[in-house]
């Protein structure tokens, strides 16, 4: 009777442990999968893209003014973070929104199966159509590549 009892609480806890890691690689590839479709969405719109990084940095700026407000930060530090959350601001804005998606497509389809999923084959799919469009990016950009240096 104890013997069959810890069998099936060995087997119960294995199940579980397995469901877990199942329902967990699934949800990882969702999330994935749904950041790919956001910066693929940012190529399309880049002002939405704008907007979502100038909302950063005025949370940035925001966080940095009330540190100086309570005497954590003097006026040259504070300019001199400000200037870099700006710069850090323009460098994401000018960031290929095509790479992003791909690689978050890549993510999903690479890293997050097993098991196979909804999300991940759906990535793998849009992976292949990402990427010929940041080709295109690339070569409008006379910006030189080989395929290797796309993975």
């Amino acid at each position: 009777m104890f013997r069959r009892r810890a069998l099936l609480t060995a087997v119960g806890l294995i199940a579980f442990v397995y469901g877990a890691a199942w329902v967990d690689v699934v949800l990882r590839a969702r999330s994935a999968y749904q950041e790919g479709e956001k910066w693929l969405s940012w190529n399309e719109r880049p002002q939405l893209k704008k907007a979502h990084f100038d909302a950063e940095l005025a949370e940035r700026v925001k966080t940095f003014e009330a540190e100086r407000a309570a005497g954590r930060l003097n006026g040259p530090e504070f300019e001199k973070k400000a200037a870099l959350a700006r710069f850090e601001r323009d460098q994401a804005v000018a960031e290929s929104s095509l790479k992003y998606a791909y690689v978050w497509f890549q993510t999903a389809a690479e890293l997050f199966t097993p098991p196979e999923s909804r999300w991940s084959a759906l990535s793998r799919e849009k992976m292949k159509t990402t990427r010929a469009l940041w080709k295109k990016e690339l070569d409008a950009k006379n910006i030189p590549y080989q395929d290797y240096m796309l993975e």
